[in-house]
């Protein structure tokens, strides 16, 4: 029997090279186009082995992609630090997990994202698990989800326009403006310091009853 194949005892490294034979498959043939069976072969290891480590072909991609793009990493350097600048490296974090050299990070896997539901989810699971929740955790006090909802809602505007579906104006940016201009509103966003609707006269055609 081949010691290699099949369950591996004290082999934590087997799960490691799973995943980042899985991410270089991911990124060259998208996540329709690689199979666990492919992914079993360039690992070396039992399809079934896939399986035991990671649950799924889902559970396989959101691991893989987490473990060289540095994603939760990436998030919880950039809640350290002085709090005034929070706004500034959450925005830097995002861009430079898109914006890694040599086609590493999420921009690789644009063409992939935009078509695929399996793949859309386990990045909304991202946003909301490593995201949302990191960011709600580290604000704490009141409203820190709702805060925190916002914030990421401000992160999820910046990817979709910069990223997945590119707006020129937004494109053209380079990362010292993509910052200037969106650490005000996601400094809001954070910090809860919006001005209630109430405070402003509204124009006669919105304050009429109907």
């Amino acid at each position: 029997m081949n010691k290699n194949r099949g369950r591996p005892r004290g082999r934590p490294a087997t799960k490691a090279r799973i995943a980042e034979k899985a991410r270089a498959l991911f990124l060259a043939h998208g996540y329709q186009g690689t199979t666990l069976r492919a992914v079993a072969a360039a690992a070396d290891v039992d399809v079934a082995l896939i399986g035991y480590h990671f649950g799924s072909k889902q559970g396989l991609f959101g691991e893989a992609m987490n473990i060289d793009c540095g994603r939760s990493t990436a998030i919880v350097r950039a809640l350290d630090g002085d709090p005034a600048y929070l706004a500034e490296r959450l925005v830097d974090a995002v861009t430079a997990l898109w914006e890694e050299p040599d086609g590493a990070g999420f921009a690789a896997l644009e063409p992939v994202a935009m078509r695929d539901e399996d793949v859309m989810r386990v990045f909304r699971e991202f946003l909301e698990r490593e995201v949302l929740g990191r960011i709600a955790d580290h604000l704490g006090g009141r409203h820190a989800r709702e805060r925190a909802t916002a914030a990421v809602a401000v992160l999820g505007g910046l990817i979709f326009t910069r990223y997945l579906n590119p707006l020129g104006p937004v494109v053209a940016l380079d990362a010292a403006d993509v910052r200037r201009i969106l650490a005000p509103a996601l400094r809001a966003a954070l910090h809860g310091r919006t001005v209630p609707v109430r405070a402003h006269r509204l124009p006669a055609r919105l304050s009429r009853t109907a």
